[in-house]
Formats: structure tokens, sequence, C-alpha cells
């Protein structure tokens, strides 16, 4: 890629995420996605000193569904992952793909300095924007 090309993870990434808090439970959370068509969802801090939490659907069907587990005795809290390796919107889709490569993740929410989420990107906004 040359400079003439830079693509940033702001410039292929989801905006916005669903937010939710840790004691939802995995029948509240799986209604929530189904609406609002969601990928992920991100588990809110319960403190400042807190990190954020990350659920994705093979979360749900791995330690819920698998598990059988009934969803509504679930929290979100319970099947998350925690801490979640986060990227920042600066970052080139390039270096945020090796990153995906080497830590074996399919998306990561987009956080900025200010420590807000501002979204998500995933393999396939790295490769289908990422290099149009």
């Amino acid at each position: 890629m040359s400079n003439m090309s830079l693509v940033r993870v702001r410039d292929v990434m989801h905006s916005g995420c669903i937010m939710i808090d840790g004691l939802t439970t995995v029948a509240d959370a799986l209604q929530l996605m189904k609406t609002q068509n969601a990928q992920l969802l991100i588990i809110k801090k319960r403190s400042q000193d807190d990190e954020y939490g990350l659920v994705l659907l093979s979360d749900i069907a791995k330690k819920v569904l698998a598990a059988n587990k009934a969803p509504e005795r679930v929290n979100v809290y319970e099947i998350m992952s925690k801490p979640v390796l986060s990227v920042k919107p600066d970052m080139q889709v390039r270096y945020c793909a090796q990153l995906f490569h080497r830590f074996g993740l399919a998306m990561a929410p987009v956080i900025d300095s200010a420590d807000e989420v501002l979204g998500f990107v995933s393999y396939e906004e790295l490769v289908l924007k990422g290099l149009a």
C-alpha cells in the first residue's frame, strides 16, 4: 500500500455498538441482537477502573447452547471475553489485519483515546472496504 491509498480503521469500521450491562441475561441479549441485527455486544464497564467486555454469537453458541444451559439463567458477564483487545481509529487497516491474525481475532471494538467505543471492525470490513 502506498501512502496515497492509506486506509485507516475509522474509514472502514461499523459505527456504533450495542452496549449492555453485564447482568443482562443471554436471552435478553439475543433478542436485542436479533432486533438490531448485531454481530457483537460490548459489555459496559462497571467503573472507571474496569475494562470493556465482548460477547459474540460464537460465545453464546459455545458457552450456552453447546453447554445445554438456559439462556434465561445465564448472564452475559458469565460468557463474555474480558478484557478485550481493541483497535484505535487511526490504525492502518494492514496493521489491524496483522493484529487480528497474530491474536486469532475475528473482530474488535474501535476505542478512541478518550476510552469511548466508536464502533467495531472485522475482517470483512478490512478486506472489502480496506482494499477496495
